[in-house]
């Protein structure tokens, strides 16, 4: 039994925004819980439902079982049959505008899909109001302001699944394509603090779209979804938020603060899982109570992998580094790092995607917000808190909450998990005893090649914890005169890690599969034919004419044309296709006009186009050379900034030079050098890397020589 902690944990105003109480509680452990109660619960909305998300699809099913019902079992379908049948109901969906970035993994024109189609009743709006870099990551649903829903959990693809992970589940289909296990966590509410949730939802409505919903009054009926029991009742949850200073609104640090403070009142031991971990601040306190003597024990549960080669060599590389750290600091092994493995998964994994934390069993969290930088101080994001205090009958539903959590990931029940702790006296011995394939926690060795390593830069490019001005590009491309003899070096190292980041990516497209539906070999048997078409060249450009038209990254684009060409002939095809790409939809920009482009890229991009238009061809250089958005964005963008056709070819040709030269040349200096092991190659792969930084230093210096337009006089899409 834990000793209680000598003052509480939870307080208003610091580490959380609002102390609430609430009827009832649930813990919603996996998809198939989470999305069976969401529907149940908007079922019997009665005024208001409002759906919050970092992606929200349509065309996901609430419930895969053959189980007749009444109702569609879509998300899109369910949502316009039920505002059909409540003439009072309506249904506000506020999803991140962010889908162009994500535009092959999204679903194409939600806002078609969701509200053109069917009652007026039913709004989905996408919310811009962040920074450049920013994201919406708060995941609540709120039902009448009566019951809400805060967790892990976006209403949108490849998240259903049970606590089985079963490896083949015939159930586990999205779009038509199967997708790996997946593990998540969903806290719902009942009461006031589900009334500040949607307190919240509302304010959140507000400053997307400008409109002030009213809040539900009087309602009747009961939206709990029936036959779900309660872990807690009549408890005090609260409220942990994490949002940017933006527009006036304040930043609110209330996420990172609990984490802090929870790890600090830790005892006996310390619960995680959570889909990243790469929060500096985070970790540092960690590492501080593993160097205490009698400080408590540390689980943290990961996926074994980041989700995709992309992430696997960023996020993936800071996990491995952070992890190091903590390994460095644990001095009495009281660390343990896992992931949940079946042996009969095939080599698939499962998707750890949850966010839980369980402090002793005083403290439980669940929420939206990762253990990374980025929700820390940059993405918005909601978390909720229950502290049990002296209540014994809190404690317990703690501890069968974690114990559950473990018993899933060991593949044991309830009984048995809590029967282990009770004789191990140990949550680490407890799970080193229990761990017996097919299902086990697994030890992750987040491991990383030392090159890899050396070629990723920190956090602050990758994970950032603050918003980043796009001003500041330009003052790191061009500084002060006066001040850059005085740099030199740091920025020369800091070029050399950007340029080696190009190059790592370039690496991982060179040993991965570009995609599901092409790999290596497909393009090499692909360009052998294509290099003796007699259009070739012609059929390269409609290739990336084609391309940006539809939102296709250049990066594969100019990946394509090394892997078909001679390195020649592929960096002037590349040059070439993108410039041919981008004059194209600069030119769309121009003919779509500010509003129209405004609503497809997004407000939050209006500072970028007053910046293309103060700048130039500064500005237009350094957002080749340090990308702020997708390449056909940037180009609308810039069609509606008045910045002139001149700046506009000649920055995208200077700032793309380095970046073609370093995924062509570099590409096949590196397979030489993969295939044949010599001194030699090895020398010729180290001397296109000298001269590739080399030529992205003489542009930068040729860059600060230059003066830019005078400020003033350049409007912006929304001026």
């Amino acid at each position: 039994m834990t000793e209680a902690a000598s003052e509480t944990i939870l307080k208003e105003g610091e580490n959380c925004w609002r102390i609430a109480p609430a009827e009832r509680v649930a813990f919603l452990v996996d998809g198939e819980a989470f999305f069976a109660a969401f529907a149940a619960a908007v079922e019997r909305a009665q005024q208001s439902v409002f759906i919050v998300g970092w992606d929200i699809d349509s065309g996901i099913r609430l419930w895969r079982d053959e189980v007749s019902r009444d109702l569609p079992a879509e998300l899109g379908n369910f949502l316009n049959a039920v505002v059909a049948r409540r003439k009072r109901l309506r249904v506000y969906i506020l999803d991140w505008d962010f889908a162009l970035l994500y535009a092959l993994e999204r679903e194409p024109l939600p806002s078609l899909r969701f509200g053109w189609r069917g009652d007026r009743r039913l709004r989905f709006a996408l919310d811009d109001n962040h920074p450049v870099g920013a994201s919406q990551h708060q995941k609540l649903v709120v039902v009448d302001d009566r019951v809400a829903f805060v967790g892990g959990f976006d209403l949108a693809r490849n998240r259903w699944d049970t606590p089985e992970h079963a490896p083949d589940d015939e159930r586990r289909v999205d779009r038509g394509s199967s997708y790996p296990p997946f593990h998540d966590v969903q806290m719902l509410v009942e009461g006031e603090a589900a009334a500040a949730l949607g307190e919240l939802a509302r304010e959140r409505w507000r400053r997307a779209t400008g409109e002030r919903p009213r809040s539900p009054k009087g309602t009747p009926g009961d939206p709990w979804p029936p036959g779900l029991g309660a872990a807690l009742s009549r408890v005090e949850v609260a409220i942990s938020r994490t949002s940017h200073a933006w527009e006036g609104q304040p930043e609110v640090c209330e996420v990172k603060r609990l984490y802090l403070d929870a790890i600090a009142a830790a005892r006996s031991g310390i619960f995680i899982e959570s889909q990243y971990f790469t929060s500096a601040a985070v970790g540092d306190a960690l590492a501080g109570r593993l160097q205490e003597k009698d400080g408590p024990e540390v689980v943290l549960v990961l996926p074994r992998e980041c989700s995709g080669w992309l992430e696997e060599n960023t996020m993936g590389v800071l996990r491995a580094r952070l992890l190091r750290r903590l390994s460095e600091a644990d001095r009495f092994n009281r660390l343990r790092v896992f992931y949940p493995e079946r042996s009969d998964l095939g080599g698939r994994s499962i998707q750890v995607h949850s966010k839980v934390m369980v402090v002793d069993d005083l403290l439980v969290r669940v929420g939206s917000a990762n253990l990374n930088n980025r929700s820390m101080g940059l993405d918005s994001e909601c978390d909720l808190a229950i502290e049990a205090g002296t209540r014994e009958e809190v404690r317990e539903a703690i501890r069968v909450f974690r114990n559950r959590l473990l018993g899933e990931h060991l593949g044991v029940s309830l009984q048995r998990m809590e029967a282990a702790l009770a004789a191990e006296g140990s949550m680490i011995r407890a799970i080193e005893a229990l761990r017996h394939p097919p299902r086990f926690l697994a030890p992750l060795r987040a491991q990383v090649e030392p090159w890899v390593d050396m070629l990723v830069p920190d956090a602050t490019l990758i994970d950032p914890e603050r918003p980043a001005r796009i001003e500041d590009l330009a003052d790191a491309l061009v500084p002060p005169e006066e001040k850059a003899r005085k740099s030199a070096r740091p920025r020369a190292v800091g070029l050399l890690l950007l340029l080696g980041a190009t190059l790592a990516l370039a690496a991982a497209w060179r040993w991965t599969p570009l995609s599901e539906w092409l790999d290596l070999q497909t393009l090499k048997e692909w360009g052998a034919t294509f290099r003796e078409n007699r259009y070739a060249l012609l059929l390269v450009l409609a290739a990336y004419l084609l391309g940006g038209l539809v939102l296709v990254p250049v990066t594969l684009l100019i990946l394509v044309t090394a892997f078909t060409f001679p390195p020649v002939e592929a960096v002037l095809y590349a040059l070439g296709g993108s410039l041919l790409s981008a004059l194209s939809t600069f030119g769309l920009g121009r003919l779509l006009g500010r509003e129209t482009v405004r609503r497809l890229a997004g407000a939050r991009l209006n500072r970028l186009s007053r910046w293309l238009g103060r700048r130039g061809l500064v500005a237009m250089t350094a957002v080749r050379l340090f990308p702020v958005a997708p390449f056909t964005v940037v180009n609308m963008v810039a069609g509606t900034s008045h910045i002139r056709l001149r700046d506009f070819t000649f920055g995208t040709l200077l700032g793309m030079v380095p970046g073609v030269l370093a995924i062509t040349v570099f590409e096949r200096s590196l397979e030489q050098a993969v295939a044949e092991p010599a001194t030699g190659n090895f020398l010729l792969l180290g001397a296109v890397l000298v001269a590739v930084v080399g030529l992205a230093w003489g542009v930068r210096r040729w860059l600060s020589r230059m003066k830019p337009p005078e400020e003033g006089g350049r409007g912006g899409i929304g001026d």
